[in-house]
């Protein structure tokens, strides 16, 4: 599943599921928790379950349920159950003891769906984040929250002034894009929340691009371009690729060679290898 942009869309606001499934994102991500006021919540779970049961063409449709623990999330699988989501977005986990939890909880209402943990949302989770590797559990992903985790711990945020994240965010990021690393599965960036800062948006994704996330999470259907932009490896980036891939199956048995005047060794041939796999 190709996951470089994921839209949140509100699960209440059926009306803008089209909109968002054109804007050229990989995966809707049908909101059933925070963007769901409570009042609104019975409404939402009916329109996501509407939803899942019409063609869905090639964006996937992924459903963000409510956290473990609660009964919203009874409800939630309660009237998604039977239900095909391309994957389950699970809030608030702390690492591999709560995925199995919702799988069994899926699977108990017959439900067969990778879940995508946001996996740093309470100061627990961070503790657990090298549990997620091995924990039995399909995964779609692994991606990172910066907004409830302040919330947690009394931080007045998560930012600098200038957008830049505060150093306890920044471990957070860090140690997220190693545990999803870990585990063999897609790292997804968080949000960039001010959604009409276009050059911000692109500055942003590339520097997750470069960091080794393979995609980002969009709350806007005008973030979509950017982000699949910064996530689509760019034509030079692929002849290279290829041409590293190509000297090491010119040359078996070689631990280093040259390429284009520049050293190249066996983390230069995974590099390569990994950037064709997102081609």
């Amino acid at each position: 599943m190709r996951l470089r942009s994921l839209l949140f869309v509100p699960g209440d606001r059926p009306e803008r599921f089209d909109k968002a499934a054109a804007s050229g994102a990989d995966a809707l991500i049908l909101d059933l928790e925070d963007a769901v006021a409570p009042a609104a919540k019975a409404a939402a779970r009916g329109a996501v379950a509407a939803r899942l049961r019409t063609a869905r063409g090639d964006v996937a449709v992924f459903v963000r349920v409510n956290p473990l623990g609660t009964a919203l999330l009874d409800e939630d699988l309660a009237a998604l159950g039977g239900l095909l989501p391309d994957a389950v977005v699970l809030p608030k986990a702390e690492g591999a003891t709560s995925v199995r939890d919702l799988a069994a909880r899926l699977a108990a209402v017959g439900i067969d769906a990778p879940i995508l943990p946001i996996a740093t949302e309470t100061p627990a989770a961070i503790f657990q984040l090298g549990s997620y590797a091995g924990c039995g559990v399909p995964l779609a992903g692994l991606t990172w929250g910066a907004e409830d985790l302040p919330a947690a711990i009394g931080a007045a945020t998560s930012r600098e002034e200038d957008g830049r994240f505060t150093a306890p965010y920044e471990l957070a990021r860090s140690l997220a894009l190693f545990a999803a690393h870990a585990a063999g599965v897609a790292a997804i960036e968080t949000v960039y929340p001010a959604f009409r800062d276009e050059a911000g948006l692109a500055v942003y994704a590339a520097r997750a691009a470069r960091d080794g996330f393979t995609g980002m999470m969009a709350i806007h259907p005008a973030q979509v371009a950017t982000i699949n932009a910064a996530f689509t490896p760019t034509d030079a980036q692929v002849a290279h690729a290829r041409a590293v891939v190509a000297a090491f199956a010119a040359a078996p048995g070689a631990g280093v060679l040259q390429l284009d005047g520049k050293m190249i060794d066996a983390p230069h041939l995974v590099q390569a290898r990994r950037l064709l796999a997102r081609v």
